[in-house]
């Protein structure tokens, strides 16, 4: 592509160049034409022609956009096409869809349980669901035509098996395993689903996904038999992925089993959901990661998706998420706010539910109410509890911690921001960390974005990893761009994307290595309906381009839309369980 005449559309001048493949860096222009990256090195793009528009990058490093593969920006898709915060964090293409949850295919009257299913699970703010999105389609391709064209970064979806439940079941989804007639249903309609563009399944049985009536999400309800059946419909598809969340608790043989089965029935690898790294946890990291040699044995491909941060999570009574997980929570958490609220004012009810939440739980330490911090309160005359925790105000009032937190959390209708400590942030913990971004059996991911807005803040996991790798020495900047870049786009067969290779589309990040970290986390409201949200942009990310177009730039968004929605068969290359992966530009 040199030599042409032409001029460039645009040059990145003076710049380190990191091209995602792990290779060791080098110092050059790059040049770029028409979406695409034509032109690498200073000779090379010299030759390729002037450019109408040149970026600075003088002590700056240049590198492929960030790949997140497991955001839920299905909804956000349509009151924010830039897909905010994940661009001013350098990632220029997402996946969404992810365990189980998509809001296509769609029945007209299922739109209500899918909204309310979302509220709950994924902390989406109803109001924002109710006013933010039209629920005028009934396809996965009409769901996927009404965004094409619309948005920043460049986006794909997995097809997720709750709503292909809801669809072909109704509301025997909830409470019954599917018959003979109904699975070849959704056998159909995932294959129609994936025809029209959707990139692969998602599904869960994670005991936390629980729907707005406390009951468990569809596909918790779907046999072996049924996940095994519907991965078996991408053998013979463009599809390229799967991801599932089998439980949040140990691993045992029969789960092992359940993965390998899943990615030899599709012939595609499969990543399941999540590692935090926790220093605590070590023996139980170690079973669970042994499902990826499990399936090796037997030709499938299991990986584990990690977070690079220590788990930092909001709990809030309203939402009442991962509290729904406490043994006897799951209904009292699904109560209309009203109901909760005098539930929690009664002091032999509040006593009884504080006894069920001391009962064994795959959670039962966020009961440990004195350790919460009070984080936000809304009630102008409650900020004096704000940064204190639970132990030290029940002291200075002379009550148990629990009857503390009640009164408080009442008293602010239950809206009160509370933080668990820190999980995984020791040394020992670093260290685990460390040896798990450098485990061929893991990813690094997991951000969550578009999805518990109220709960959790991972959104900025990219530069989050580049800090902590520059300020702990824990990997080579190469070896963290390879990680958020290629190694991720090879896994979901993305064409062209997560390298910097001539011919290559241009979707590029410029950043000061020095400077790039995630700045704090502030809650903003700017959602549909007045709801809020927890934010926060980055330091050091100077302008990311997406398909040669800027999206970012000083670190703020442009008026740019130049994603592209990323359609299996058409923007993908074949990916299979095993077998050497391809990389065509």
């Amino acid at each position: 592509m040199r030599g042409t005449g032409q001029m460039l559309d645009i040059r990145i001048a003076g710049g380190t160049i990191i091209d995602g493949t792990g290779a060791a860096r080098s110092h050059g222009d790059i040049g770029i034409r028409d979406g695409r990256i034509v032109a690498i090195g200073d000779d090379a793009v010299h030759a390729a022609g002037t450019a109408a528009r040149t970026i600075d990058a003088d002590g700056m490093v240049a590198a492929p956009g960030f790949v997140d593969i497991h955001t839920h920006f299905d909804a956000q898709v349509f009151w924010d096409t830039t897909l905010s915060p994940s661009p001013l964090h350098g990632v220029t293409t997402v996946i969404g869809g992810n365990c189980g949850f998509t809001i296509a295919p769609l029945e007209p009257d299922h739109g209500d349980y899918l909204m309310r299913m979302l509220a709950r699970v994924e902390g989406m703010p109803l109001a924002s669901l109710s006013e933010g999105v039209p629920w005028d389609w009934r396809s996965f391709g009409e769901y996927l035509d009404s965004i094409d064209g619309t948005l920043m970064p460049n986006a794909g979806f997995l097809v997720g098996h709750c709503a292909l439940r809801r669809v072909v079941m109704g509301e025997r989804s909830v409470g019954h395993e599917a018959t003979p007639e109904e699975l070849d249903a959704m056998k159909k309609m995932l294959a129609d689903s994936i025809a029209a563009g959707g990139l692969g399944f998602s599904s869960s049985w994670a005991k936390t996904h629980n729907d707005a009536s406390g009951e468990a999400v569809p596909s918790r309800h779907a046999s072996t038999t049924e996940l095994i059946e519907l991965c078996s419909v991408l053998r013979s598809s463009p599809a390229v992925a799967l991801e599932f969340i089998p439980t949040i608790e140990r691993f045992d043989t029969d789960v092992y089993q359940l993965l390998t089965d899943m990615s030899v029935a599709a012939d595609r690898p499969l990543n399941w959901n999540v590692i935090f790294a926790n220093g605590r946890h070590r023996d139980a990291i170690a079973q669970k990661l042994e499902a990826s040699n499990f399936a090796a044995r037997q030709g499938g491909r299991v990986l584990a998706l990690t977070a690079p941060m220590p788990a930092v999570s909001r709990l809030c009574f309203e939402s009442g998420f991962l509290l729904d997980t406490l043994h006897g929570w799951a209904e009292p958490m699904a109560l209309p706010p009203d109901e909760k609220m005098r539930l929690l004012s009664d002091p032999v009810r509040r006593a009884e539910l504080n006894d069920l939440a001391q009962q064994p739980s795959a959670f039962r330490g966020v009961a440990r109410w004195e350790r919460l911090t009070v984080g936000e309160v809304t009630k102008p005359d409650l900020t004096h509890f704000e940064g204190r925790t639970i132990g030290e105000i029940a002291d200075q009032q002379g009550i148990t911690p629990w009857d503390a937190l009640c009164d408080l959390v009442v008293a602010d209708d239950l809206k009160t921001g509370l933080y668990p400590r820190a999980a995984g942030d020791d040394d020992d913990s670093w260290a685990l960390r460390q040896e798990l971004w450098n485990d061929d059996r893991c990813v690094i991911g997991a951000s969550d974005a578009g999805a518990h807005l109220d709960f959790l803040a991972t959104f900025n996991y990219s530069t989050y990893l580049l800090a902590a790798a520059r300020d702990r020495e824990m990997l080579e900047l190469e070896d963290a761009i390879h990680k958020l870049t290629d190694i991720p786009a090879r896994l979901y067969g993305l064409a062209g994307r997560g390298r910097l290779a001539e011919g290559w589309h241009a979707d590029v990040v410029v950043f000061d290595p020095d400077a790039v970290a995630p700045r704090p986390i502030e809650v903003r409201e700017d959602l549909p309906g007045g709801a809020w949200r927890l934010y926060g942009e980055a330091d050091g990310i100077d302008t990311v381009l997406v398909n040669g177009e800027v999206a970012v730039s000083g670190g703020e968004f442009t008026d740019a839309r130049p994603g592209t929605l990323l359609r299996a068969g058409r923007d993908t290359v074949p990916v299979r369980a095993s077998g050497p992966v391809t990389a065509t530009g």
